[in-house]
């Protein structure tokens, strides 16, 4: 059994961060030809369409605001005219911010959140997914987090916009179910990523001992996850949460 993904073509916005390149690489490694979508990094992502091409797969890029439609619309006629129907897509930017307390954050902090976690996925769902619907298939992934369950001190902007966002694709899932297209949200625990690689941070005892699998997840499992959601072995899963986060968070029933 091949997780096989040739013939699709996948966007993932905000390829260009560290969770996002493993992302776009994993998706082509399948068999996937990649949209790139950037914000500001334009240099990572020429270099990221070059590792995708070198892969054997086709590649472009797209600059755009994911929390304005008229952004996402313009990413729609533009990928669609060059790579064709998007079989996948993958939520994956947001906003970046200070945390701190409810008390002393910024109420742009609590919009910016809204806007890159529940609009973005809006304003996707309103662009990709008719086209999806006319054929009868797709995949809309999100990428959540283990923090949406936490509720911890400093989090309250970033769960705001990712429960909401949870809220978003529960409702689609039962939307566009009829039509064959599954929505779904993958949930990361605190990742390592080639930040921490480089840094030499990828250990945190105080973390790690919460974890029952007693250690960080990599970036890589996350997109492992990303894959399956986006293959047809996962073609009657809907509306699902999953942690990806070696059981730091277990949803219940």
């Amino acid at each position: 059994m091949n997780l096989e993904l040739a013939g699709q073509t996948a966007l993932v916005t905000g390829a260009t961060g560290d969770l996002g390149r493993v992302i776009v690489k994993t998706l082509a490694a399948c068999g996937a030809n990649i949209v790139i979508h950037y914000h500001s990094n334009e240099q990572k992502a020429i270099e990221l369409r070059e590792e995708v091409k070198q892969l054997g797969q086709k590649a472009m890029i797209i600059k755009g605001n994911i929390t304005r439609e008229t952004d996402i619309q313009a990413m729609y006629k533009a990928v669609t005219d060059e790579m064709g129907d998007i079989h996948i897509v993958v939520a994956n930017a947001v906003i970046q911010y200070e945390w701190t307390s409810i008390l002393e954050q910024n109420a742009a902090d609590f919009q910016g959140q809204f806007d890159s976690c529940v609009m973005q996925s809006v304003f996707l769902a309103k662009s990709f997914i008719p086209a999806m619907i006319e054929r009868g298939s797709g995949r809309f992934i999100g990428i959540n987090t283990e923090c949406s369950m936490q509720n911890a001190p400093t989090q309250a902007a970033y769960v705001a916009g990712k429960r909401g966002m949870d809220g978003v694709y529960r409702v689609l899932a039962k939307e566009v179910g009829e039509h064959q297209i599954t929505v779904n949200q993958i949930a990361p625990g605190w990742t390592i990523s080639a930040r921490d690689r480089e840094a030499g941070t990828e250990l945190n005892e105080g973390y790690s001992s919460t974890v029952p699998l007693r250690r960080r997840g990599t970036d890589q499992e996350v997109a492992n996850a990303v894959a399956f959601l986006a293959s047809d072995l996962a073609s009657f899963i809907t509306g699902a949460f999953i942690p990806v986060n070696g059981g730091n968070i277990m949803p219940t029933i």
